[in-house]
């Protein structure tokens, strides 16, 4: 069976489990309504899940979902993990000891002894009869309740529209089984009471059917039979992961990281495993599973001596546009020696799993490059406090941010009273063009508003000086730590750079390359055209001044969209 063939399987049945149990815990709430409304309920529920059909699905669930646990434990090559999936594990691990009891004293005695698990007959055994059952049963809840949500939030994480509905499903998962323990001993509590009425225990296990001593023997026997079952199972895996270790111990590799830190690792493990035998922080946002390609790593040294990539594997590194040296270290099980260099941080999250171009790699593409500063803005806070400036600064920089990304950008720096941007990352350097005018505009629009927002805090209105150049550049994630972030060097940034300052010279709003002019389909020849060179840059650079950046909309259009949005002013 393929590795993603079983994770389907298991998501699935895993699905099939927790469906179940939402209903069952639903089932359970309505003892805080009264027993009679419990009963009522289940009639429901009977009605839904002990039909043949439904009956199959849930306990051919039960057991695939079993095996595919056991099959996935076996396959790890060591036990070193994040803590919630050491915590998942564990909680899977104790539920089927735990439900063993539930299922035979329910389903089974129904099915073999006539025995009818009604809510009034379960709920007097496990509070009134045995309450060391009832707290067994109640810590069952909460562990399978748990494991499933986990695994459901897990699978779910990586998913982008999961964060808008992620608040609703935790309300939902902690609300749910607090209901259904609360229903549990409400109900618990009218039991006491009807069963201090003479006579009526008895009459309650009559009509719902009494166990004769040997049936109770022969529910034991069943009980025993599955919990002897399950721990032979969970022993066999065990058994079989310590002798496949001691037969891999004699084929070893080793994997460079980083550092020249060299671990030697049986031949078999994945380069994430090795990486956490060896206390190596390594990100991996789906737990290992081959979905949220945190954990890649570049291959620099013995990338043609490495198996090739599966199917599975080559959707996601494709999905993310990874260079042919990049594959996903939870999928890689090196067959020789290998040099690797982790892509992402070890505290990379679910934001970066979700990233849809390897941009941490680095690659040269052609791209529009935006910088923005405001002039004067020395003075101003020379004049103000500590506190005013902080203010302004945040506004503008709201007022910016705002309109780079409206306008399709990646505002990617924001440094003193300046802003880089970057356009056509992922749309190309013609869409990159159009969109950086449209940007250019509404920064000046929205400066203009800003202006009259803050017009008694500002001892002189704020300027804005913008240079846009498009042309080719080196773009990656680049930084340390918390500071990582992506963006773009070269020559290209160089000029963009060198036509914001040339702002001041000219007196004007806007200047931008001719390049930048003509790929965003814009008529230049209504603006002064001037020619100059740029420090460290061989030839002669044209570029067009524009003071009245309204002026655009007017001069021409891109294809199928105005280079300007119709409330452009200037300054």
């Amino acid at each position: 069976m393929s590795t993603s063939l079983g994770r389907r399987l298991r998501l699935g049945a895993g699905l099939v489990l927790l469906t179940y149990l939402a209903t069952h815990l639903s089932n359970h709430a309505l003892g805080l309504i009264s027993l009679g409304a419990m009963e009522a309920g289940r009639a429901w529920f009977l009605l839904l899940w002990r039909n043949p059909l439904a009956t199959a699905a849930l306990y051919s669930a039960l057991v695939i979902h079993l095996l595919l646990g056991l099959w996935a434990l076996y396959r790890r090559r060591h036990l070193r993990m994040p803590a919630w999936e050491a915590t998942q594990l564990v909680l899977g691990l104790a539920i089927p000891p735990l439900l063993a009891s539930h299922i035979v004293g329910t389903r089974v005695a129904h099915s073999f002894f006539d025995v009818t698990d009604s809510y009034t007959r379960v709920v007097l055994a496990l509070w009134h009869q045995a309450p060391e059952n009832g707290v067994r049963q109640a810590i069952l809840l909460v562990i399978a309740w748990a494991h499933g949500c986990m695994g459901l939030h897990f699978w779910l994480r990586l998913r982008p529209r999961y964060r808008r509905v992620a608040g609703g499903l935790f309300a939902v998962g902690l609300l749910l089984p607090v209901l259904a323990l609360l229903g549990f001993v409400q109900a618990g509590r009218e039991i006491d009471r009807l069963a201090r009425e003479p006579g009526w225990t008895e009459a309650v296990v009559r009509a719902t059917g009494a166990r004769s001593a040997a049936e109770r023997e022969a529910l034991e026997h069943i009980r025993f039979r599955i919990l002897t079952g399950f721990g032979a199972a969970l022993g066999l895996v065990l058994a079989a992961r310590a002798a496949r270790q001691l037969y891999e111990r004699r084929r070893a590799i080793r994997i460079t990281y980083p550092g020249d830190r060299i671990v030697t690792v049986p031949q078999g493990l994945t380069v994430l495993e090795a990486s956490r035998r060896a206390g190596i922080p390594h990100a991996s946002v789906c737990g290992g599973r081959g979905r949220c390609s945190t954990c890649r790593v570049r291959i620099v040294g013995g990338l043609s001596s490495l198996p090739p990539a599966s199917a599975a594997e080559l959707r996601v590194l494709q999905r993310v546009g990874a260079p042919p040296n990049v594959r996903l270290a939870c999928q890689l099980r090196p067959t020789a020696d290998v040099s690797v260099v982790p892509v992402l941080p070890a505290t990379a999250g679910p934001s970066e799993a979700a990233t849809q171009t390897d941009h941490r790699g680095g690659r040269e593409q052609e791209l529009a490059v935006l910088f923005a500063d405001i002039r004067g803005f020395t003075w101003i806070a020379e004049h103000k406090l500590p506190y005013d400036v902080v203010f302004i600064l945040n506004r503008y920089f709201e007022a910016v941010g705002a309109a780079i990304s409206g306008a399709g950008g990646i505002a990617n720096q924001f440094t003193g009273d300046g802003v880089m941007a970057l356009f056509g990352v992922e749309a190309g350097p013609e869409e990159g063009c159009r969109q950086a005018l449209v940007a250019a505009g509404e920064i000046v629009a929205s400066l203009t508003g800003l202006n009259r927002q803050l017009g008694e805090e500002l001892p002189a209105p704020l300027r804005v000086g913008i240079g846009i150049h498009v042309g080719p550049a080196i773009v990656g994630r680049m930084g340390y730590g918390p500071g990582v972030s992506l963006t773009a060097v070269g020559d290209t940034v160089h000029v963009a750079s060198r036509l914001e300052q040339l702002t001041k010279e000219y007196g004007c709003t806007l200047v931008v390359s001719e390049q930048v002019a003509l790929r965003a389909g814009l008529d230049p020849a209504p603006f002064p055209r001037h020619e100059l060179t740029v420090r460290n840059r061989a030839g002669v650079l044209a570029v067009h001044v524009i003071d009245d950046v309204g002026r655009l909309a007017a001069t021409g259009r891109a294809p199928r969209e105005p280079l300007m949005p119709s409330r452009g002013a200037s300054t």
